[in-house]
């Protein structure tokens, strides 16, 4: 008999259950997120530089952060703080719980919104408010309509949290199907309904009628609005007239922060109160805070960025209506979606890649030999034009 002082063994597999009796069955079953591989490692395989990698697969900033940023984030290092420092800028910071509240970055968000800082709750990227979106909203069983194709995002979130995925599709131009909508969010009885805007990763508008109508339905309506900046509409200005409306943005794309996971959603009064009860508490770093604050201070040089994205993009589009086998379709957004006509899209893809240019790759209802790229600079993008119409040509020739 074991005493107080026994250390006691389990051989795995045999005293104790297996993992699987252990795990939710629905987590047990379910489909990984597939992510984008970091550059530095696909450089590596590709057996490339990293400095002859485009990378284009993940509408992140050709540009990177505002200079402004990049010194705060220096200054938490103990580097030369820039002139609108404030108390984030210090080396000390790296050695204390950042601010629970997000108190200054609320407070420029909301100078940047025109909404108050009441109604905005800040975050490790947009992802984490769609989790606690659905933690606030879903117990298993409860339904969620999504409308593919979209972010794939909120049906692998609502798989987390156990939900029904009522798939209500686009039609051919990737418009939403408003009538069949509101029939499936009332016989449902859904909780959520997502929208992308614009949508990701057709890049196509949704007009705000249309979500003026939806939000008349009786369900949480969710607009991501990750390229707000780069599409010039948004629908943050209804977020006082409607308690069911939440809008969610981030600072990956037009800011370049992608790699800090910095976003920010605004919220109805009746809601935010309860998000903030299950947000974790300290989910935004010091450096990703001081990064923001600055790109807000430097907001004015990263439009320019942004005008230069969009100057790209419709320069892209025009170029490739021109180029046989691709359709393009147009695009609001930092990134543009094409059909592969008359040849392989896989093969295409991976053409690409071994040249060092990344694009992702579709291949699911709607999206069939489909693929997305992000908009570039233009060096950037005269390489990948040349190298499309070169794999192209040699294809049609096959």
């Amino acid at each position: 008999m074991a005493g107080p002082n026994t250390t006691v063994r389990y051989v795995w597999g045999y005293s104790m259950p297996g993992i699987e009796t252990l795990l939710r069955p629905d987590i047990a079953a379910l489909e990984a997120y597939t992510p984008v591989a970091p550059i530095e490692v696909l450089a590596a395989q590709l057996g490339l530089p990293v400095e002859r990698i485009i990378k284009l697969d993940a509408n992140e900033s050709p540009y990177g952060p505002s200079p402004r940023a990049v010194a705060a984030v220096d200054a938490l290092g103990g580097g030369h703080a820039p002139a609108s420092s404030n108390q984030f800028l210090e080396p000390l910071a790296l050695a204390i719980y950042p601010d629970p509240n997000h108190t200054f970055l609320r407070q420029r968000l909301s100078a940047y919104t025109g909404q108050p800082a009441e109604r905005i709750l800040c975050s490790s990227g947009s992802g984490e408010l769609i989790d606690l979106l659905m933690r606030a909203f879903i117990q298993p069983g409860d339904a969620i309509v999504d409308c593919p194709p979209t972010f794939g995002m909120y049906s692998f979130d609502g798989g987390i949290h156990g939900a029904r995925i009522v798939n209500v599709p686009r039609d051919e131009a990737f418009d939403l199907d408003i009538a069949a909508v509101a029939e499936a969010v009332e016989r449902e009885r859904a909780k959520l309904l997502f929208v992308t805007l614009p949508n990701n990763p057709t890049g196509n508008l949704t007009p705000r009628a249309e979500i003026e109508r939806l939000l008349d339905l009786p369900v949480m309506v969710v607009v991501d609005e990750a390229y707000v900046e780069f599409a010039g509409v948004s629908v943050a200005d209804l977020i006082g007239r409607y308690p069911n409306l939440a809008v969610l943005r981030t600072f990956s794309k037009w800011a370049g922060l992608a790699g800090l996971r910095i976003g920010y959603g605004l919220f109805h009064e009746d809601l935010i109160q309860h998000l903030w009860k299950i947000k974790q508490p300290y989910n935004i770093n010091v450096a990703a805070q001081a990064a923001a604050l600055a790109s807000l201070d430097d907001a004015d040089f990263l439009m320019d960025k942004v005008r230069l994205v969009v100057a790209e993009r419709d320069r892209m589009y025009a170029r490739l209506l021109d180029m046989p086998g691709l359709h393009p379709y147009p695009s609001h957004a930092n990134f543009m979606l094409c059909r592969v006509l008359g040849a392989d899209a896989t093969r295409l893809k991976a053409d690409l890649m071994r040249r060092g240019i990344l694009v992702r790759y579709f291949n699911k209802p709607g999206l069939t030999d489909c693929v997305r790229f992000s908009i570039g600079t233009p060096e950037q993008n005269d390489i990948f034009l040349a190298a499309l119409a070169e794999l192209l040509g040699t294809a049609r020739a096959v």
